[in-house]
């Protein structure tokens, strides 16, 4: 890195233990948090990195005022905010935490699954209004479902690892990986895990093939009645076809960290008719995009990331 100008800008809310690290490693760094796009493209001339969180669009407009740029920085797992041809066209390093908050993301997923499951929430609302119904609680036993993963990448590993330990067969698919089957999940096709599982868990990221891949077809396609967990990229599922699988009984239930459009000040009517069906349900469990997001892995991604930066 060169020694006369700040190296890397720093263009999103970061958690500030990333400060102290870069300084041990000798970085300079310039953070600005609150720069706007029209801002940053002028800006970014002089940097060698970028390091962004879920802001910051890296596309080729922006990517055209950054000669001096050799790495991106992505602070989290998904990398759909970055065009990733244009950056390898232009030789410039792409680094992310998938492994920082991977823990976070397993957690979260067998945590909403047990609510689901177990009727936690139902009850729990339940109770608080004087309502004691223990048969209308009953639930399911996690560790009697046969699971499908698709993607078995850092997520959907430690998924695997937390499911096991409830005993449940878990299936995974990953159509990038082979020989990937290890002791907490037994490699299979997609066919296979849509013939036989009962919970199908998504661990993939957004891309032009997968965007919308869980819609009516798929749910269809799908052998028996099945609960879906989307933990990875809300645009991957519709919520439509989500609320059409509730309603004629093939889907189970679903537990959502992630929707198709999380502005929800700004629903299209029929997203927001989707939202409002989907916030009623009892079958439905819906958290605000925090799967990976705990205050452990906000610190182990600095720590991943800066490890990478460190080894390039």
């Amino acid at each position: 890195m060169s020694q006369n100008q700040p190296s890397i800008l720093i263009a999103d809310e970061m958690h500030p233990s990333l400060f102290a690290m870069l300084d041990e490693a000798g970085f300079a760094y310039d953070y600005q948090p609150k720069i706007s796009r029209a801002e940053l493209i002028p800006a970014l001339t002089p940097f060698e990195g970028l390091i962004i969180r879920s802001k910051t669009t890296v596309d080729d407009e922006l990517l055209s005022q950054a000669p001096n740029l050799r790495f991106i920085g992505r602070a989290g797992a998904g990398l759909d905010l970055i065009d990733l041809a244009t950056v390898e066209q232009r030789g410039i390093a792409v680094f992310h935490a998938g492994e920082g908050n991977r823990d976070a993301v397993a957690e979260h997923t067998v945590g909403m699954l047990l609510a689901l499951l177990a009727n936690i929430l139902k009850a729990d609302r339940e109770v608080r209004q004087g309502i004691w119904d223990r048969e209308g609680n009953r639930g399911y036993e996690l560790g009697s479902m046969t699971v499908g993963l698709i993607g078995y990448g850092n997520n959907g590993r430690a998924t695997a690892q937390r499911l096991s330990g409830f005993g449940c067969r878990v299936l995974a698919y990953d159509k990038f990986l082979t020989n990937y089957g290890d002791q907490f999940a037994q490699e299979a096709t997609q066919a296979q895990i849509m013939a036989e599982a009962d919970i199908i868990s998504l661990h993939i990221p957004l891309t032009d093939k997968t965007r919308k891949m869980v819609n009516d077809t798929f749910i269809d396609q799908v052998a028996k009645p099945f609960y879906l967990n989307n933990i990875a990229r809300g645009e991957i599922v519709s919520l439509a076809a989500v609320v059409r699988g509730l309603e004629n009984g093939k889907l189970r239930g679903a537990t959502l960290d992630v929707l198709e459009n999380e502005k929800l000040a700004k629903l299209t009517p029929d997203q927001q008719a989707a939202f409002d069906y989907l916030r009623q349900s009892n079958r439905v469990v819906l958290t605000p995009h925090v799967g990976g997001w705990t205050h452990e892995s906000y610190v182990r991604i600095n720590e991943v990331l800066v490890r990478q930066i460190k080894e390039m």
